[in-house]
């Protein structure tokens, strides 16, 4: 699985085989949350940093652009709704 990117990474960095392997299932376990679980667990982080939900949805959506997978683009409405339902 994925023998293409663990060659790559073999010959780009000084990783072995088998630290290239676990290197790429980390990364795709890290990016295999759903939209909703990364919203919510977002939500969480920033709220403990002590920023406000106007700050917080405002760096939620922006951050959004950024996932690996491209989500549907939400609203700050639609992500306050993911977060209390």
């Amino acid at each position: 699985m994925h023998d293409e990117l663990v060659d790559h990474l073999t010959r780009s960095t000084p990783l072995s085989r088998g630290e290239a392997l676990r290197v790429i299932q980390d990364v795709l376990a890290y990016f295999d949350e759903t939209t909703e679980e990364y919203v919510r667990r977002r939500h969480r982080e920033l709220q403990a940093q002590g920023l406000v939900n106007a700050t917080i949805f405002q760096r939620i959506e922006a951050d959004l652009r950024y996932r690996a997978v491209a989500p549907p683009e939400l609203s700050l409405r639609q992500l306050r709704r993911i977060v209390y339902g």
